[in-house]
């Protein structure tokens, strides 16, 4: 490798002499980014897979008995563990915060790039260790993706033995591995920003996934113990989360643990862990409004005190939860309240992107399709979040496939939604090339509409009491048989769903390599990752010079312009100066 000091900052570069250095031992963020993108990717599709398995379960239990009890929820825990930890959070901050950071705030790359390349490395370890536990004896951890205790320690749930001990030592090698690659976000947006990038220029999306870094950074800690001493209840015989029990007809030699215990520490990190991919999905959504709509966002101080002051408040919110734990009905008022707080600056995020489209000129691109989806799918979600959040609500409710439709609305499909737009947004700067927009259209309009017909119809059925976590319904007679059929229509709606991710696929691969060749800009943006001196950017982004920042990121269709976008980068004019 070459070092090569950079003067105008003083950051000292490792410049690949090899494939290996560049493309496997790589130090170059965006190498890194795609890493971690393909690792989230290839993880996510086993957790779909698993998906439809349950589905085709459930929707014909009496013609494909594919799956057993055990293995039901099995499939249950590795699809919820794998979409919420090992997908989205590893997708959003190490894909797209590691790829957008260094170019949006103008740096040559991650201010520790050796410890971002150990991070995307032991990020592989924690999936490989998770994938390992389909092949030890007695499968994976089946004791649900929130893994209380004590039954998921306890021999006679699916995957006891080993499932349980490589489920928990994987979840603390991701910790290890996000820890890395959090310090890193953070010290880079504090330490690394371009001249003239002050915070209050940044683009939102910067600001998304630095504050969801931060609750990463507070949060996973509660995490990381609570799998420490779960371990050490199921390995080394301690009591941390083992009442005394009587299991399988014997009395346990444990006693004096609190399995509500396990169930706070899980939601300190739960509730928090739903910002941690919701900001950033945040951010995301609001620079590709501003951008396809050609308006400036609407409010933008508002916007960013709001991610501010949901990430705050997204502390004190988490036994929401918990009500059917049985707390105190104090706590339970408290909750309540601190989650119908939290509504409010999330409600103001959802009024200034309306408020950004408003007299704006749409254009209806692929990211602006996607993005316009995840307002509906996200505003969905969020009412059904406000009956939840009121405990004499949530009590009847918490049991059945109305949290399963909230829960995927919210942290399933509005996430999946906002990737997909980033990915089409930013991958003429990746790849160098355009996708082709038909297929993109195609793929948003059968996915969008699709989803819907999967997760409205389980609203309904949460209404009519049908339970989650169960492998079969027949023989309960509350239930009738109209919510079998429905059932049975959710499952084909999950296949039409699944089998349109081909279109994404194919597009993709296809445009990778054969797409034409793109603008340095095609979308007429105004942040600095659209302003490289190479597109895709060569390792240290910007050549000799740093670029220099004299405005916001969302100059667009500013009275008396030239055009309708005026970089960040371009000076203010004599009459913007007089103004001042």
């Amino acid at each position: 490798m070459a070092y090569v000091a950079l003067a105008d900052r003083g950051q000292v570069l490792s410049h690949p002499k090899s494939f290996i250095t560049k493309y496997i031992w790589s130090q170059d963020h965006k190498v890194i980014a795609i890493q971690y993108s393909l690792i989230a990717v290839a993880v996510g599709v086993v957790a779909l897979i698993l998906s439809l398995g349950m589905r085709l379960q459930l929707g014909f239990p009496d013609t494909l008995s594919i799956i057993d009890p055990s293995e039901y929820m099995q499939f249950v825990t590795m699809h919820g563990m794998i979409m919420v930890i090992y997908l989205l959070t590893a997708l959003f901050l190490g894909g797209f915060g590691n790829y957008l950071i260094p170019l949006m705030i103008g740096a040559r790359d991650m201010v520790f790039p050796y410890m971002n390349m150990l991070s995307v490395w032991v990020y592989l370890v924690s999936v490989i260790i998770l994938m390992a536990s389909f092949f030890v004896p007695g499968g994976p951890t089946g004791a649900g993706w929130t893994l209380y205790p004590p039954q998921a320690i306890l021999f006679g749930t699916p995957g006891a033995s080993w499932g349980i001990i490589l489920m928990l030592v994987s979840l603390a090698v991701f910790i290890v591995a996000f820890t890395m690659g959090g310090l890193n976000y953070v010290t880079t947006v504090l330490q690394a920003r371009t001249r003239g990038m002050t915070m209050m220029r940044m683009p939102l999306t910067v600001w998304g996934i630095f504050t969801a870094t931060i609750l990463g950074l507070l949060a996973f800690p509660a995490l990381l113990v609570s799998a420490i001493m779960m371990l050490f209840d199921r390995l080394l015989g301690t009591s941390f989360f083992m009442p005394a029990i009587v299991s399988m007809g014997e009395l346990s030699e444990t006693g004096g643990g609190s399995p509500i215990l396990f169930q706070h520490l899980f939601w300190f990190f739960g509730h928090p862990e739903v910002y941690i991919v919701a900001l950033p999905a945040f951010g995301i959504v609001s620079d590709l409004l501003s951008v396809h709509a050609r308006k400036n966002i609407f409010g933008y101080r508002m916007m960013v005190w709001a991610i501010v002051g949901i990430g705050g408040l997204s502390f004190v919110v988490w036994a929401h939860h918990m009500y059917v734990s049985g707390m105190n009905p104090y706590f339970g008022f408290f909750f309540a309240t601190t989650t119908l707080i939290i509504a409010v600056p999330t409600a103001i995020k959802v009024y200034n992107w309306v408020l950004t489209l408003w007299q704006g000129d749409i254009h209806l691109t692929v990211p602006m399709l996607f993005a316009i989806g995840f307002i509906f799918t996200f505003i969905h979600g969020g009412l059904t979040g406000i009956f939840l959040g009121n405990v004499v609500v949530d009590l009847p409710l918490s049991d059945t496939y109305f949290v399963v439709a909230h829960f995927h609305m919210v942290m399933g499909v509005s996430p999946i939604l906002v990737i997909f737009g980033a990915i089409y947004h930013w991958f003429p700067k990746v790849t160098g090339r355009m996708f082709n927009d038909t297929l993109g259209k195609f793929h948003f309009w059968l996915t969008f509409l699709g989803t819907y017909s999967i997760y409205l119809p389980m609203h309904y059925l949460g209404f009519l009491g049908v339970p989650r976590r169960y492998y079969a319904f027949e023989g309960i007679d509350f239930i009738p048989e109209s919510a079998m059929t429905l059932n049975s229509g959710i499952t084909v709606a999950a296949i039409f769903v699944a089998v349109t991710q081909i279109l994404f696929f194919i597009n993709m691969f296809w445009s990778t390599f054969r797409g034409p060749k793109a603008d340095p800009n095609p979308w007429n943006a105004t942040s600095l990752e659209w302003f490289t001196p190479q597109t895709p950017p060569i390792h240290g982004n910007w050549g000799p010079e740093l670029p220099q920042v004299y405005r916001w990121a969302y100059e667009y269709s500013a009275p008396g312009a030239d055009k309708d976008f005026t970089p960040q980068t371009d000076p203010p004019t004599d009459a913007e100066i007089a103004a001042r």
